[in-house]
Parts: structure tokens; C-alpha cells; sequence
């Protein structure tokens, strides 16, 4: 039987457990150590900026302590993709922040920017500055990120740039997630690198990352005793898993590239079937690392869709998976404002993930092509 094909799997690249070895036979076993500083200076040195990283242990983390370091407080505004993931957006309930959701724009997929200005101009008259703009690397393309910080720099409001899927992604050749004021890195299980779980909060200062770590080790004063004078959260990564990103940052240019020969292979697939759209990048400005190949299923006169070829995929052992449902179509998020038409919903209605990851075989290519082929030719 043939085992099961999945969206994005872990990619172990062989050294990682030399680095663990070493995390055990030290006994550096906690959130700090050896391991998590060379990762953090590992990812500043790909990141090719004058910034500073904190090793988290989670994007989402990463995403709140941002937040909180961008001054957002209970009631404040800020603006956020509608079409992510609900991590970009939770931390901001996190923090009793209202949620202000924006549509996408069809060419990315990301951030509208006229949208945004809308969004903007509204709260100011009501005399509702937002407090920071959360952008989002959506699949691994890059967003407009010179006309978006553009306006954010035109109203003096600081962006939050969520680069969770964008590690290695660069935009007029620079990596995402060095935009703005702060990045988000996230090394979930499926991303393009993995720690087991894990994030890293990108900044420009030393002092902001001091200030950062600080607040994750549950902001503890520095005293002999412990003492605390303010609210601190378990948010650092441990010297174990940071072990494991050492290893795989050391494949990670790689599995960028393996992962753009199997967007090659879904391109030349779909070139002969006209109501199948691959997202590409809009311009050479936007060089994606192809977390994800994602395809949108125009209505046909086949009466192919989007759920037909999820389910037949599923029947065949190959997972596939919808795009990411719009937040202002959530349930926990559908009470706040948005600002947009309508292009989120439509790609979500129509769009899904392919099997993308670094480790897809030659053999687990095959089986998908061959269940592309029996759907779309049947």
C-alpha cells in the first residue's frame, strides 16, 4: 500500500542530531544555551540585514511579543490580512486589541494596499489611529511591500511583518521579514525549516531584542532572588530544538530549491488546462520560496472544482488542502470590521494547496501527476 502524501512534512536534513547530541551531552537542556544562540546568529546571517533575531517557541509567540512591543494595548486598533492564518491574528485578542481585517489583491494574493488606506483613513476619523499593521508572506510570496510600507510610513504606523512562510523569500532582494519595524519567522512542522515547533522575532536593535528575550523568560528582574515587576511569558526556545534548526539551516537553501522544482513540475502540468491558475510571482521584484504551490479552479464547463480534486487526491492517499479561509469569515472573527471587496473569499472558494514539501520523491511526483491526470482528463 501506498503510504500517504502529505501537504508539507518535516525534511531532516542528517546533522540536526549531531546538534541535539550536543544539547544532551552538555546537559544544556532549557531555553537558553549554545544551540539558541548560534541558531539566532545562524538567521541573522541569512537574513543578510543589520538586525538581531530572538529564538521563540512559536511564530505566534513571536507574533504577541511584537505586539506588545509596538505598544498595543486593550482597545487599540490594529490592522491585520484577513486571508492567513488565525496566528496572525489571535495574539491581538491576546492583547484586547480590535482587529481591523483587510482584503487581498489578486496578484499576490497578500495585503491590499488601497484597502489598507481606506482602513486607515476611516479609523483616523474617528479618531482611532491604528497602532501597528500585521502583512503576511502568504504561501511563501512575497506581499507589496514597497507600497504598503509606503502608506505605513505616509501615517507613521509600524508594520508587523509576518514572514512565518516566507523564510527565504525576498522582495527587490531583500529577505522578508526585515520589512518594517519587526519580522516573524515561524519554524512549525510543515515550514520550509523546522525546530519541532518554534518562531523568531526579527528586530533592528539590540536593546529591542534584550527587551524581548527578557519578556519571554517571564521577565524576571535582574536579581539574585526572583523578582518580577511585570508580566513575563514562557515564550523562549529551548536548546534542544534550536539544536535542530542549527541542522537545518544548514540544508535550508536546498529545500528552497527542491521546493521550487516541484512548483516547476505543478507549472508544467497545468500549462495545457486554461481554467487552472498557478500563482506565480507578478514581476522578478518577488522571489517566493514556494512553501506551497497553490492553484485557483476557475469555473468550466467541466464542472471541475476545487472540492472534486481535493476528495479524488484524498481517496488516492495525497493530501491537498483549501486555501486559508479569509479571518472576517471566521466565527471568532466575524463581529470586526473589514475593509475590501471581495477577492479573499473568492480565492478561498476556489483555491487549494498542493503537495509541496522538500522531501516529495520521484516516485510520490508520479502518483500525483497520475491523480491529476485522472481527474482532469476523466
Amino acid at each position: 500500500m501506498n503510504k500517504r502524501i502529505w501537504l508539507s512534512s518535516p525534511h531532516m536534513g542528517g546533522n540536526e542530531i549531531n546538534y541535539i547530541h550536543q544539547a544532551f551531552d552538555s546537559n544544556w537542556i532549557a531555553p537558553l544555551g549554545p544551540n539558541v544562540t548560534e541558531f539566532e546568529n545562524d538567521l541573522k546571517s541569512y537574513l543578510q540585514d543589520d538586525i538581531h533575531v530572538a529564538a521563540l517557541s512559536s511564530g505566534t509567540s513571536a507574533i504577541h511579543l511584537g505586539l506588545i512591543l509596538l505598544g498595543v494595548k486593550r482597545d487599540d486598533v490594529v490592522i491585520c490580512q484577513s486571508m492567513t492564518f488565525s496566528a496572525s491574528a489571535n495574539p491581538i485578542l491576546y492583547l484586547g486589541a480590535t482587529p481591523v481585517f483587510i482584503d487581498s489583491e489578486s496578484l499576490t494574493w497578500n495585503m491590499c494596499p488601497i484597502a489598507l488606506e481606506n482602513a486607515i483613513l476611516l479609523s483616523l476619523k474617528q479618531n482611532c489611529k491604528p497602532k501597528a499593521i500585521i502583512v503576511v508572506h502568504l504561501y511563501g510570496m512575497p506581499a507589496q511591500l514597497d507600497v504598503i510600507e509606503a502608506i505605513a510610513l505616509k501615517y507613521d504606523i509600524p508594520i508587523l511583518e509576518d514572514s512565518a512562510e516566507a523564510l527565504g523569500s525576498s522582495f527587490k532582494g531583500k529577505m522578508c521579514g526585515t520589512f518594517g519595524t519587526m519580522g516573524v519567522l515561524s519554524f512549525n512542522g510543515n515550514k520550509i525549516i523546522t525546530t519541532s515547533g518554534g518562531g523568531a522575532l526579527v528586530v533592528k536593535s539590540a536593546d529591542l531584542k534584550k527587551r524581548a528575550v527578557y519578556l519571554a523568560t517571564q521577565a524576571r528582574d535582574e536579581e539574585v532572588h526572583y523578582q518580577h515587576s511585570e508580566v513575563g511569558y514562557n515564550y523562549r526556545m529551548s536548546n534542544v530544538c534550536a539544536g535542530i534548526g542549527r541542522g537545518q539551516m544548514e540544508v535550508l537553501d536546498r529545500h528552497i530549491e527542491l521546493r521550487r522544482n516541484i512548483y516547476n513540475f505543478y507549472v508544467a502540468f497545468f500549462t495545457a488546462i486554461d481554467y487552472v491558475t498557478v500563482l506565480k510571482a507578478p514581476s522578478n521584484d518577488f522571489v517566493p520560496n514556494h512553501w506551497l504551490t497553490t492553484i485557483l479552479i476557475h469555473p468550466n464547463e467541466k464542472n471541475k472544482n476545487r472540492e472534486a480534486l481535493r476528495l479524488h487526491l484524498d481517496s488516492l492517499g495525497i493530501e491537498s488542502r483549501p486555501l486559508w479561509k479569509p479571518m472576517h469569515l471566521q466565527p471568532i472573527f466575524s463581529s470586526y470590521p473589514y475593509y475590501g471587496s471581495s477577492v479573499a473569499e473568492d480565492l478561498f472558494e476556489i483555491g487549494l494547496c498542493l503537495p509541496s514539501g522538500s522531501n516529495l520523491t520521484s516516485h510520490d511526483q508520479k502518483r500525483i501527476a497520475l491523480a491529476l491526470e485522472s481527474f482532469f482528463n476523466k
